[in-house]
Order: C-alpha cells, then sequence, then structure tokens
C-alpha cells in the first residue's frame, strides 16, 4: 500500500519505540509533524534549535538510546549545529532528520538554500562531526536510509548521524512495503567481547603488579556497565581514577574511588596515578584536561607506567598514551568476562584495608579543607557553599546536569555522584548553554527523578527560552543559575595572566545583578527565587524540589576560581615564566 515518506516515517519510528522527538517546525519538515500530530510520538516543540539539540543530548545519555532530532534547513540546521557536535564528542547517540529544498531546485538558489560552494550541500555542514551525512536523492532509498542511520548511530563508538531530506521527498508516495521489510532487521547488534585467555592475562597482570590502578572514563556510561565496574572493583579491591566523563561511573562513597584527575583533580589522585605500575583504562580518551596537557610529572608518566587499554573504538587506543595491550570491545561484556575470570583464578577475591583506609583519611582530610567554605555565610555565596547545600538537598539517585565553569569543574572534583552515571556533563565541546536545555531531556526520559541543572549565568543566558518548552510540557527541573556577573573561569584566567577582565565581566549594576533570572522565569510561567542570603539558599531549593514544578533559582556567587593542582598547557602559552593559573575577580 503506498503513503506519503512522512506518514511511513512516523509510523516506522513508533515501531522503533520513539516516544519523544526534539526539533523546531519549518516549511520543509511540517508534512512530518502533520504525520505525527494522530501518532504515539510526543513533540518536543522548542524556541531555538539549539535548546533542541541539547535536550536530544540528554534524553539520549538518560536512555542509552538515540534520540531523534528534527530540523528545519539551513539556518534550523546551524543553530542545531554546535548541539549536535557536542553530542558527537561526548560520543550520544542521536538521529537527526533534516529537511531541506526540494531535490528538483538543486543549484537554483531557492529559499534557504547552501550552495555556495556545490549544489544542495546542506549536509556537508555536518560532515566533520556526525558518524554520517546522508542526502537522500530518492524516496524509495529513504527506508534503508534511516534504518542504516540508527544502527550507526547506535552502534561501535556511538555518535550523532544525520538524515538530510528534500521536501518534496517527505511528500512522495511510496510503497509500504520498503518499510515493512525493515521489521525483519535486528534492531540490536550483538557486541563484541573479549576471550577468557586475554582475560586472564589482563586480571594477573593487576592481581600481581605492586600499585595497579584502574582509569575510567564516559565510555563505562556509554555501554552501561556501572554495576559491572562497580562488581569487578569490588572483586579484587583495586582503586578507581576517573577523568571528567568518568565522574560517577563508580559511585563516590564507594571504598576505592579516588576520583578525578588532571588540571582540577587534587594532588592525592594525580599522585596515586603517576605512581602506579599499571593502569587499566575503560572507556576514556585520555583528553588534555584530565591529562594535565599530557605532560609528564603531573597526572600520568607512561612510561615507566604501563597501560593496557579496553575501548569499543579502536583509534582511541594508543591516541596519548602508549599501550602495552589494546583490547577493543564493548565495555559492559569486557568487564562481564573479566569479573568471571577474576572470580575463577581469586574465588575469595582480594583485600586492601590499608588502601581504602588511606582514601578514607584522604576523604576526610578534603573535607575539611574546603569545611569553612562549604558553610561560609558569605554573600555573594562561596560557590563551595552551592555545591554543599545542593548535595545535601538533592535525592541521592537525583539527575544532575551541569555546564562549563565552577559548576562543572567544582562538581568533578568535590561533588559526591551516589548514582552512577547520573550527571550529565558536556565533556569533549565543553559547550556553554548545555545543562539548561539537557535537564529537559532527562526529565522527559526519567519524569520521576529530580533534575537539577547547574549553571552559571553566563551559560544560562545562552538561551533562556528553554523555560518556554518547559513550561509547556511540565517538566519539573529545577535550575540553579551560579551568578558571578561573569564569564568566571575565563575571567579568573585572564586576570591572573593580564591582570584585567576585559570583555569576560558584565557590567555592574551593584549588588542587584542583572539581568534578574527569577522575574525573566516568571514572565515564562515558571516559578523565579532571587535568594538574598546564604542562609536562604537551601530552603529555597528544598522547596523548589517538593513543589514539583519547574523552578529558576538565581543565587549570587562571588567568583573565586575552582582549586587546580594538575596542570594546563595555555598557563605556558600565557605566562611562561611564572606559577600562576586562575585567581578571583571578587
Amino acid at each position: 500500500m503506498q503513503d506519503t515518506v512522512a506518514n511511513l516515517l512516523i509510523r516506522y519510528l513508533e515501531r522503533r519505540g520513539i516516544k519523544h522527538i526534539f526539533g523546531l517546525c519549518g516549511h520543509t519538515n511540517i508534512a512530518v509533524l502533520s504525520a505525527m500530530a494522530n501518532s504515539r510520538i510526543r513533540f518536543v516543540n522548542v524556541r531555538h534549535e539549539q535548546i533542541a539539540a541539547h535536550a536530544a543530548d540528554g534524553y539520549a545519555r538518560a536512555t542509552g538510546k538515540a534520540s531523534v532530532l528534527l530540523s528545519h534547513l539551513s539556518p534550523g540546521l546551524t543553530n542545531a549545529a554546535t548541539g549536535v557536535a557536542n553530542a558527537a564528542l561526548d560520543c550520544i547517540p542521536m538521529v537527526v532528520i533534516a529537511g531541506d529544498v526540494p531535490s528538483y531546485y538543486f543549484g537554483k538558489h531557492p529559499h534557504q538554500e547552501v550552495n555556495l560552494h556545490a549544489d544542495g550541500s546542506q549536509s556537508e555542514i555536518y560532515r566533520p562531526f556526525v558518524k554520517r551525512a546522508w542526502r537522500v536523492d530518492t524516496p524509495e532509498l529513504f527506508p534503508e536510509i534511516i534504518e542504516k542511520a540508527f544502527a550507526l548511530a547506535e552502534s561501535g563508538q556511538p555518535g550523532p548521524v544525520l538524515v538530510d531530506v528534500p521536501m518534496d521527498v517527505f511528500s512522495a508516495k511510496i510503497d509500504g512495503a520498503l518499510f515493512d521489510r525493515l521489521a525483519h532487521n535486528a534492531k540490536a547488534l550483538v557486541k563484541p567481547s573479549i576471550d577468557e585467555e586475554t582475560a586472564a592475562t589482563i586480571v594477573k597482570t593487576l592481581v600481581e603488579a605492586d600499585r595497579p590502578l584502574l582509569y575510567v572514563g564516559g565510555g563505562i556510561a556509554i555501554a552501561r556497565a556501572t554495576a559491572e565496574l562497580e562488581a569487578f572493583v569490588d572483586h579484587l579491591s583495586i582503586p578507581v581514577a576517573h577523568s571528567l566523563m568518568g565522574k560517577g561511573m563508580l559511585r563516590d562513597d564507594h571504598p576505592f574511588t579516588l576520583g578525578m584527575t588532571g588540571f582540577w583533580g587534587t594532588k592525592f589522585i594525580n599522585d596515586k596515578c603517576l605512581t602506579a605500575d599499571w593502569v587499566l583504562a575503560l572507556g576514556t580518551r585520555f583528553k588534555e584536561a584530565d591529562c594535565s596537557s599530557w605532560y609528564p610529572g603531573y597526572t600520568f608518566n607512561f612510561p615507566p607506567s604501563k597501560l593496557i587499554h579496553i575501548d569499543i573504538e579502536p583509534a582511541e587506543i594508543g591516541r596519548n598514551f602508549p599501550a602495552e595491550m589494546g583490547v577493543v570491545a564493548d565495555l559492559k561484556q569486557a568487564l562481564t568476562v573479566l569479573l568471571k575470570v577474576a572470580k575463577a583464578l581469586y574465588p575469595e577475591g582480594l583485600k586492601n584495608p590499608a588502601l581504602a583506609a588511606e582514601i578514607a583519611d584522604y576523604r576526610a582530610g578534603f573535607k575539611a579543607t574546603n569545611r569553612a567554605m562549604e558553610t561560609s555565610d558569605a554573600f555573594p555565596m562561596m560557590p563551595e557553599r552551592i555545591l554543599a547545600d545542593v548535595r545535601a538537598a538533592m535525592p541521592r539517585d537525583a539527575i544532575l546536569t551541569t555546564d562549563v565553569g565552577w559548576n562543572k569543574n567544582g562538581v568533578g572534583q568535590q561533588f559526591p555522584i551516589y548514582t552512577p552515571a547520573s550527571v550529565l556533563t558536556p565533556g569533549g565541546y565543553a559547550t556553554m548553554g548545555f545543562g539548561p536545555p539537557a535537564a529537559l531531556g532527562a526529565k522527559l526520559a526519567c519524569p520521576d527523578r529530580v533534575v537539577i541543572s547547574m549553571v552559571g549565568d553566563g551559560g544560562f543566558g545562552q538561551n533562556p527560552a528553554v523555560l518556554a518548552t518547559a513550561e509547556a510540557e511540565n517538566l519539573a527541573v529545577i535550575w540553579v543559575v551560579m551568578n558571578n556577573n561573569a564569564f568566571g573561569t575565563i575571567a579568573g584566567l585572564q586576570k591572573a595572566h593580564y591582570g584585567l577582565t576585559y570583555g569576560t565581566t558584565f557590567p555592574s549594576h551593584g549588588p542587584d545583578y542583572l539581568p534578574r533570572y527569577d522575574l525573566i522565569a516568571q514572565a515564562y510561567g515558571i516559578a523565579g527565587v532571587r535568594v538574598r542570603s546564604a542562609a536562604e539558599f537551601r530552603p529555597a531549593l528544598e522547596a523548589a524540589i517538593a513543589s514539583g514544578r519547574p523552578t529558576v533559582i538565581d543565587v549570587a556567587m562571588i567568583n573565586n576560581p575552582t582549586p587546580t593542582s594538575g596542570h594546563w598547557n595555555i598557563l605556558d602559552i600565557y605566562s611562561p615564566d611564572k606559577q600562576v593559573s586562575h585567581v578571583s575577580t571578587d
């Protein structure tokens, strides 16, 4: 039976179990919107495509499945590009379906066409960061392309893909059998594992090492392997350090969790990595900030330390540090086999009470050094006090989204995560403005969990129209705006190296910072609270959680830098003869 591609697409997505599509309308995609109107799929409407992309990103992180983003052509697609690139660099699966100019008008400069270097070249915009970009040249090819798109987005190292569709293709009629035959395709691929001989080599190497260490990244969350990781650590009692994206892969109150490494890591954690004789790396790229710009003597020394690296993507193995053994495997499968072999070789497991006690003493000492900041009544508030109060009010299983600045670096360093994979952070792209819309996606995916977005005033100001979608969808997200009236981290960096804050701080209007984000929230129909003292903050947050309503809490914050112990190459570039990093601008 013949039907339009748009109608058949929506029925196909329903069969795949797609429940939400994020996007914004345009004349090239209204055929799809019209087909969606009477479907089981809910269209999540936004006021800016970057919001849609970040929300789809947060949704995919929470569900572990590819999200769907529907975009208009040209300006719609470029508006979404930052959010899609952010997802790409963090390996988040996403299928972007974009309308395009009519296929028979390629190169004639129809309304909004991109064709300055090649006719019909809109899809080229995404080529540097998506796993693949398809342009649908004939309607009959669309079914197999959309099937391939989901398979590629979710397999191997996941990531976004683009399906570029001329608007006449959406309206063309094709035989529904072209979609029906796809029902016979497996919708999830069997993922690669490791053999028991390889697992035995790895386990024996770690057990026989003097100072073994696990180093985990965001690949653990992508593989949904947090339970397997914890079971493996429990059996062998090996300490675990993590990258920024590896935050929360093992709960922070586990006795063998060390913490985050690199520039914003602490000396204790960096030293544990430096002195490890064998490191088993799981799902990490060893990114610059996590590795103190790869300088020896700060975080890692390979060699003399030796590395075993397991990742689903071969190109990641040996990219930044030489690997004595490289293993290509899905981490959930690999850890399952590693645990099985470890239990066979060492059925009683291994204990290391001395190391557990050392880690516990370190945590207590670090907490003690922060206590004055975490309990300070200063206003504007100390960032440490904001983080401590959020942690105290937040349920253990709440989902937290961060943005950039203190809310990201400080969370990585000193904010305990108790439920694995419950913190969503922009890693590789470090995109300002990610946190607020990512929280929308997380709340749609997990409506029964509390979702809090900690964000700076710079990040929240990127796309405050996120509030319109929250109100329309009744999404009870709580946004904590840590307001230092600046792009704070960069202001502190510029102040340290150049002695000024030109272009990094906002015009001052005295103690009453502008804009008033609480009033902006109220204009969107959202509860808005402006905190006037440190004592008011936690009760305001607790009330917001209890209310079950979307709420913005605007709290003034002192712009003190996040403490650092690692290194970042930019410090050498700006001040090669000085030992300086960031300073307070307050």
